[in-house]
């Protein structure tokens, strides 16, 4: 007898909501579909749209668009200011499951970033998504004309250079769907990523890339020149899985594919082969015994209590939560490192979800391809997951992160807030975010604006943390006559900062102007930043500083930081 139809986690929806979307399996959950093509056309978006734009571009009602907005708001996975909807750093937890539990960003990024500074050249690696690449590492040098690709970026495989090396091991069924892919989307308009091509490709140019396979194949390495758009030069090679295909010694198929990425101002195609592909298959070669060589780890805690979490913003929102789509996207947070396959079971244990709700939400996954089964009970997310906010939120900086961070706590302490680094002299703190509170009488501070660390609040918290022995200062001069200027008493300052963990600055910077700040770490625990508050002295006593101002100032230190990990996990977080 067929199975029933699971209903569990719609009962709250609306019959409208619960029908199954056109084309998907009877047990696929349609609210799950329709939150995940808000974050694709948000993505596609470089992040933001308006509520209109997302209405037209999904072609769902507004109605519609904004309680899954309501719902993913509540997640943390975008924020709605005022019409427009952002995605935020927290969307990078898909991505980064994904990742984890890929394990090669964490076992090769190091060799990637190593060959870049040695070659002084973009490094990238990529792995096979269907019949396109795309990018799980960037290693991209600073330069005028530099690569623009991202993390999460989707290229098509005839396009690339990595391409070749992967299509050298597509079955007929795989080289058929790229053909239809070809001739459906012949100006590649489905990849945002790279520029559509200006005319429609012809029979020679499929019969070019059939044969840059096969001598990928022999080879061993593949070359764009040119392909992506004028002066993007690349030449790459496979990094191969450990494990044999057979018994009898052959190597592993394609794991991912190491490329160095070049301009022609500064290498042709034939150059990076014969200078740089060299090196780039000694690199490949340490990465290959690092996968070869590296046990598999421990599988890391799972998330937990996110069903009884689902069910309280449920409680909370009422019919503006849906519930059903946020239990769905919490089973891509079940898989990480150490547990790249899980039966559904596993799922359903590693989310608190009931197996119903688990079983349909994989299969809704299956569906979208962004899990595909790797055995009778096991499954496993795809790259595709990537798509979901990953390529723009993936060169996020930390004054981004903190901006909305800053607003929320200057609206509710009704004080100016600001974030600063120590800049590279180490005696100067430099500004790099700020929200300026509504009054007559506030401190004017721009960002970019640097002043003497030692003499403000957020300049202690920093040198508290700055590795011993602390960056030479300059001449303490006398700002106030309140400012200290002792290296001594500066140092006992210092001391009492690192022990209670935060700043409290009065008229030493300038009088009548108070200040207290505390640290902001990175996922290793460094202070890398600061947050501070700055006002009048005739507004808070210092007592009140600490009673009142500090706990808002450490709530959103601690969000900032949240958001700062999550997005560091995978990608570098430029300061400034």
């Amino acid at each position: 007898m067929p199975a029933k139809p699971m209903n569990d986690s719609l009962e709250t929806e609306g019959p409208a909501e619960a029908a199954p979307a056109q084309g998907a399996p009877t047990e696929a959950v349609t609210p799950l579909i329709r939150g995940i093509a808000v974050l694709r056309e948000l993505t596609e978006a470089d992040g933001t749209l308006s509520l209109s734009a997302l209405e037209r571009a999904t072609g769902l009602a507004r109605s519609t668009v904004d309680r899954i907005t309501a719902t993913l708001s509540r997640m943390g996975y975008v924020r709605v200011d005022g019409r427009d909807v952002h995605l935020t750093p927290r969307l990078m937890e898909l991505g980064n499951a994904y990742l984890s539990a890929l394990r090669l960003p964490a076992l090769l990024s190091a060799r990637a970033d190593a060959l870049a500074d040695e070659l002084d050249e973009s490094v990238s690696l990529a792995v096979a998504d269907r019949d396109g690449i795309r990018f799980i590492h960037q290693a991209t040098r600073r330069r005028a004309m530099s690569l623009s690709f991202r993390i999460g970026d989707l290229l098509p495989a005839e396009r690339t250079a990595p391409g070749p090396l992967f299509a050298s091991e597509w079955t007929d069924a795989d080289w058929q769907r790229w053909r239809d892919r070809r001739a459906s989307d012949p100006r590649d308009f489905s990849f945002p990523a790279v520029p559509p091509r200006t005319y429609r490709p012809d029979a020679k140019e499929n019969e070019d890339f059939v044969r840059r396979a096969e001598e990928a194949a022999a080879n061993g390495w593949a070359l764009d020149d040119q392909l992506i758009e004028p002066g993007l030069v690349a030449v790459s090679v496979p990094v191969r899985s450990p494990r044999a295909d057979d018994g009898k010694g052959n190597r592993g198929r394609v794991a991912c594919v190491a490329s160095v990425v070049s301009h022609t101002s500064r290498h042709t195609a034939h150059n990076l082969r014969t200078t740089l592909l060299p090196k780039l298959r000694a690199a490949v070669t340490e990465m290959e015994r690092d996968l070869h060589s590296t046990p598999p780890p421990e599988p890391g805690a799972p998330p937990a209590n996110l069903a009884l979490w689902t069910g309280a913003s449920k409680q909370k929102l009422g019919r503006e939560f849906i519930e059903s789509l946020a239990r769905g996207l919490t089973v891509l947070t079940a898989f990480g490192e150490g547990r790249p396959e899980l039966t559904l079971t596993e799922v359903a244990k590693a989310t608190g979800l009931a197996r119903a709700t688990a079983r349909r939400a994989l299969i809704t996954y299956e569906h979208l391809d962004l899990v595909t089964r790797t055995g009778d009970r096991t499954f496993a997310l795809t790259p595709r997951v990537l798509s979901l906010g990953f390529p723009p939120l993936s060169r996020t900086t930390l004054p981004e992160i903190a901006q909305p961070h800053l607003s929320d706590l200057t609206s509710r302490i009704h004080e100016s807030t600001s974030v600063a680094v120590l800049a590279d002299s180490g005696e100067e703190i430099q500004y790099t975010a700020r929200v300026a509170t509504g009054r007559v009488m506030s401190v004017n501070i721009t960002v970019g604006t640097r002043l003497p660390a030692y003499a403000t609040a957020l300049g202690r918290v920093l040198l508290a943390d700055a590795p011993a022995p602390s960056p030479p200062l300059g001449p303490l001069r006398p700002l106030t006559p309140h400012t200290i200027t002792d290296a001594q008493t500066l140092e006992k300052a210092l001391t009492s900062v690192r022990s209670q963990g935060y700043a409290l600055v009065n008229e030493e910077l300038e009088e009548g102007l108070r200040s207290l700040a505390v640290p902001i770490r990175d996922r290793s625990g460094q202070v890398v930043a600061a947050l501070n508050t700055a006002m009048h002295a005739s507004r808070h006593t210092l007592r009140e500083c600490v009673t009142d101002l500090l706990p808002a100032l450490l709530v959103t230190a601690t969000r900032i930081e949240s958001d700062l990990h999550t997005a560091g996990r995978f990608t570098h977080v430029p300061l400034t």
